[in-house]
């Protein structure tokens, strides 16, 4: 069964309102229904609520770090399978290795690409077709 992007829950959590601005227009204009937080505590709330199919979270924010909200999202049975994509500045192996320990399904690099942030869906959310594909 195709899922297309119309309505498509997608959460990105991140302390920068740049990097919020730029995901959320990235992923609207494929016709994703997008929720932002601030930092994990935000975003925990809005979880709960939303139900989104696919987060992205920063690793360094205030109060409560991408890692630790990314173990809190695995740590719950209702959104243990739900993938959470971290985002960060930093490319180093470390980052990377203790992304996957606390359970996350993927890491990439800011700045991210339209490709990337895509490309990441589609390999975690079975089904996504993007509305417009056309425009880059």
């Amino acid at each position: 069964m195709e899922q297309h992007s119309d309505g498509l829950k997608v959460m990105v959590i991140d302390d920068s309102k740049t990097i919020r601005r730029t995901a959320e227009t990235l992923l609207k204009k494929v016709g994703c229904d997008v929720i932002t937080a601030v930092d994990g505590f935000d975003a925990l709330a809005k979880i709960a609520d939303s139900h989104p199919s696919i987060i992205f979270v920063d690793i360094m924010m205030p109060r409560l770090d991408g890692y630790q909200t990314c173990a809190l999202i695995k740590n719950n049975s209702a959104f243990k399978s739900t993938p959470v994509i971290m985002l960060s500045s930093k490319d180093g192996l470390f980052d990377k290795a203790k992304g996957r320990i606390v359970g996350s399904d993927q890491y990439l690099t800011k700045p991210f690409s339209k490709e990337e942030l895509l490309g990441a869906i589609k390999t975690h959310v079975p089904g996504f077709v993007p509305v417009e594909q056309a425009t880059t």
